[in-house]
């Protein structure tokens, strides 16, 4: 079976969600160019960032309809992270609060508007 492995956003500007995504996901990009960076996660995954812009064939929809989500052990380490995203200055959209599947939840948004959710487990 086919497993994904990296995830692509689509950003407005690449110097801003390079600086960005360097410093939530605590490290440098793998790859970088003008219009293009990937960050290498433990396990394998990737997060790659390309420029609206310069993507090829272009984006028809400029829609957030995805989500990047992270996983954290228990509600200490969620609410910890919840308050180190506010002393960074990222754009909380929703503050932690249990959600009716189950865990506890906050949402973030990147400075494209992709949303960040961030989540205990169920």
């Amino acid at each position: 079976m086919v497993q994904p492995n990296y995830v692509l956003l689509y950003v407005d500007d690449i110097p801003t969600s390079l600086a960005f995504y360097t410093d939530l996901l605590g490290r440098p990009p793998a790859l970088a160019s003008p219009s293009f960076a990937s960050f290498k996660l433990d396990g394998g995954f990737e997060v790659a960032i390309y420029s609206r812009a310069k993507i090829d064939p272009p984006v028809v929809s400029h829609g957030i309809s995805a989500e990047l989500g992270f996983t954290v052990p228990d509600g200490a380490a969620l609410h910890e992270l919840h308050q180190q995203w506010v002393k960074k200055g990222i754009r909380i959209i929703m503050e932690p609060q249990k959600m009716p599947f189950g865990g506890t939840h906050f949402m973030a948004e990147d400075p494209s508007g992709h949303r960040l959710r961030v989540g205990t487990p169920d």
